[in-house]
């Protein structure tokens, strides 16, 4: 795959890539806050699509400068709820805590990227 040059730019000037967190309700805002790019991915253990979809930000993580909030919904329900999740996965990218756009369901690691990297690389923020 073809990287767009802001994105090779980016993962140029940076140290290091992105990560995986599990990320529970009280500190769901402060890490929305706390980073530039968050991709949230509401999931639970009994879900099949939501397993699926896990190595899939998990190499997203490694190659893009991104964090990939985990939030267990069986156990950290509030900001699923205010947030209007009735699938799982749903996945809610946000920049500098502000939601940038969503997606419900499985998605194909070309799809997943080229959302993310749609986003990450436009130029209206």
């Amino acid at each position: 795959m073809i990287l767009p040059a802001k994105v090779l730019q980016r993962t140029v000037d940076r140290k290091f890539m992105g990560e995986v967190k599990a990320v529970t309700d009280s500190e769901f805002e402060s890490t929305l806050n706390d980073n530039e790019w968050v991709l949230v991915d509401f999931w639970a253990e009994w879900c099949g699509p939501c397993k699926a979809i896990a190595p899939i930000l998990n190499d997203l993580a490694s190659e893009r400068d991104i964090l990939i909030a985990k939030v267990d919904t069986d156990s950290n329900t509030m900001h699923a709820a205010r947030l209007g999740v009735r699938g799982i996965p749903a996945l809610f990218l946000f920049r500098n805590g502000t939601m940038v756009d969503n997606k419900s369901g499985m998605m194909t690691k070309p799809a997943l990227t080229t959302w993310v990297d749609n986003h990450m690389t436009a130029d209206d923020f």
